[in-house]
């Protein structure tokens, strides 16, 4: 791992605009659905997953980051051919989309390949993302085909 690599990264989100900045930043994120957590007496979802860096891409980089995205005020939390019980299974994140129902509260829909989705009902949008410290070279750039 060469020394310049990027500070790690600590986002907050407030608002859409905020929460489309982490979707970008955790766009191609792999996690497993063992790395996440719904937490309802404590109205939080949570997830560990191994972010792409994006960033680092620009300037010729092929790296992953360990990073830590939780949500507060999560009302309710539900999924789309994602089985909690399956624990192994890799899902790659694609988006993170947030749709107002009644100002300021919404649903959060976190976006996985293969139709794979988890919505969260939220009493408005409430995120943090954080970088957790580890860095490690990445096997490839992650691609897209033309129309996805």
């Amino acid at each position: 791992m060469s020394d310049d690599a990027a500070e790690p990264l600590k986002l907050i989100a407030l608002d859409t605009e905020d929460l489309a900045i982490i979707s970008a930043h955790l766009q191609d994120a792999v996690l497993q659905v063992g790395d996440i957590a719904y937490l309802p007496a404590e109205r939080r979802f949570a997830l560990a997953a191994r972010r792409f860096d994006w960033e680092g891409a620009e300037h010729g980089h092929k790296r992953r980051r360990l990073a830590a995205l939780h949500f507060e005020r999560v009302v309710k939390a539900r999924s789309t051919k994602v089985d909690p019980k399956a624990t192994g299974i890799v899902l790659n994140l694609l988006a993170i989309t947030f749709a107002e129902t009644a100002n300021p509260a919404g649903e959060v829909t976190l976006h996985f390949s293969d139709g794979a989705a988890i919505l969260l009902e939220v009493e408005c949008v409430e995120a943090q993302m954080k970088d957790l410290g580890p860095v490690w070279e990445a096997v490839a750039t992650p691609g897209h085909p033309n129309g996805d």
